[in-house]
């Protein structure tokens, strides 16, 4: 037998499975390509600002009177350590802006959290440093994206292909928008950074609701994810609407990172270029051609808190998004009848204070006569317009109340993708069955049931550190 640990709760679950079980470990399995050595992260990543793609370079758009406006990740996009992208290029930025005269009341940073609630002065302390943190922060000059805050939104009508562009003035005003990010392997749109960034991180829901919804999270390009998707077209259309009616484009400084948030280049300039450049490198360590066959069953395990915050692995809604995501990832190299078994200690803990709108939400799908979870759409503009969750985002670091729409429409994915989902060691089960989960005690017993599906002798994919390193996407070998 094959003995494997995998994520559980706040720690991890054993499990034992047949030796022909196959195990896949981002970084591990297949290595990532090199990354940049320590010692020599600040030069690259000063060689990339100082030779940006398609524009020139900071010092030359910029003068002594120039409002500038950093526009950097939350939390959820991780890289923490201390040569992280973030740590390393807002110095960098920070020192050609004072070259040229800018003082620091001329520069604004703000943090890009979207829908997301809004990071604390200790998460913003730990994702920028100390140091820029203590020269900014007690002057009033890093802020939080507030997408309900309109004396500093500002509506561009709509873009080309009718999608509603709603920005940060802030942003809009400046004389130059720098924006820093992470070319990431994600389900939604293939890649986060580039226009991803400013289309979902600086925007209003209403923006972010044409593209974060079935229409286009339903569609036959999202699903294997793919960057070439309607979704990705939309980040770049709503973007490229913004630098049009802006002072100029956005500068953008990405990373391509590995499975460890560790660099492994940097691309600098206009966004066209970086998202063809970033993109380019980051196929090799994101799209992994590894499997020899197509596999009947993917199991893997869920902690209590991850990417989106305590009570990811336990709220309901969260665990089928987060199930539906490793659909999205690994589709190419699943059979047509695949089984998902999942661990989540599932005990009802839906975490209201940082999302105070899930419960509702959760409890409505219960209720009439909503079959599937896109029955729900159509409630999208009540609950974003729901006063106290509105309060609960700008006040009291909650998501919006929307974020859990564009949840559901990823949830759906897992439901038509896969012939069963288990939830395994649940303690609150019919949470999960209240999603259409079946649940079971362990995962020998969900192998058990899953087999009148995939057969006695399917063939198992286990992914053990699905959430403690980042994803890629798997493919067949061929």
């Amino acid at each position: 037998m094959l003995n494997v640990s995998i994520e559980y709760g706040e720690g991890m679950m054993d499990i034992s499975l047949p030796d022909s079980a196959d195990i896949f470990v981002p970084g591990e399995t297949i290595p990532d390509p090199p990354a940049i050595p320590a010692t020599a992260i600040i030069a690259r990543t000063r060689e990339s600002l100082d030779n940006p793609l398609n524009m020139k370079p900071i010092q030359q758009l910029v003068s002594s009177e120039s409002q500038v406006v950093i526009v950097f990740p939350d939390k959820v996009k991780g890289g923490f350590q201390d040569n992280s992208h973030r740590k390393t290029t807002i110095p960098l930025i920070l020192e050609q802006l004072s070259a040229v005269g800018i003082p620091d009341a001329n520069i604004l940073l703000i943090c890009s959290n979207g829908l997301h609630r809004k990071n604390t002065r200790e998460e913003i302390r730990s994702i920028i440093g100390e140091e820029v943190f203590g020269r900014f922060w007690h002057c009033g000059r890093i802020v939080n994206h507030d997408s309900e805050d309109w004396d500093n939104l500002v509506d561009l009508g709509s873009d080309e292909n009718g999608s509603r562009v709603i920005m940060n003035r802030k942003v809009y005003e400046a004389d130059l928008a720098i924006l820093i990010g992470h070319t990431l392997g994600n389900p939604y749109g293939g890649y986060s950074g580039g226009y991803k960034h400013s289309a979902t991180g600086i925007t209003h829901w209403r923006s972010i609701a044409e593209h974060h919804v079935p229409d286009v999270m339903h569609r036959e390009d999202f699903i294997p994810v793919s960057h070439t998707s309607l979704m990705r077209r939309k980040f770049d259309s709503i973007s490229q609407h913004m630098e049009s009616n802006m002072k100029r484009p956005f500068f953008i400084c990405d990373a391509v990172l590995d499975s460890r948030a560790r660099q492994i280049a940097v691309f600098s300039g206009y966004g066209v270029d970086v998202q063809r450049e970033s993109f380019t490198v980051a196929n090799k360590r994101t799209y992994v051609p590894w499997a020899t066959k197509k596999f009947n069953v993917m199991i893997f395990g869920m902690p209590k808190a991850f990417h989106y915050g305590n009570g990811h692995g336990t709220n309901p809604i969260l665990m089928l998004q987060a199930i539906s995501a490793n659909v999205v990832r690994h589709r190419r190299i699943l059979a047509d009848n695949c089984v998902v078994i999942c661990a989540s200690i599932c005990n009802g803990y839906f975490h209201d204070e940082e999302f105070p709108s899930y419960r509702a939400l959760y409890e409505l799908f219960q209720t009439d006569y909503h079959q599937t979870l896109p029955d729900l759409a159509r409630f999208g503009e009540q609950f974003s317009l729901r006063q106290e969750w509105i309060d609960a985002y700008r006040y009291g670091y909650g998501y919006h109340p929307f974020h859990a729409f564009s949840m559901i429409s990823c949830g759906h994915i897992a439901e038509t993708h896969c012939a069963a989902i288990y939830i395994v060691g649940a303690q609150e089960p019919g949470y999960a069955r209240g999603m259409g989960m079946k649940t079971r005690a362990t995962v020998d017993e969900a192998l058990t049931d899953a087999a009148k599906i995939v057969g006695p002798d399917p063939n198992i994919l286990v992914l053990p550190k699905t959430f403690k390193v980042a994803g890629v996407h798997l493919m067949m070998k061929e």
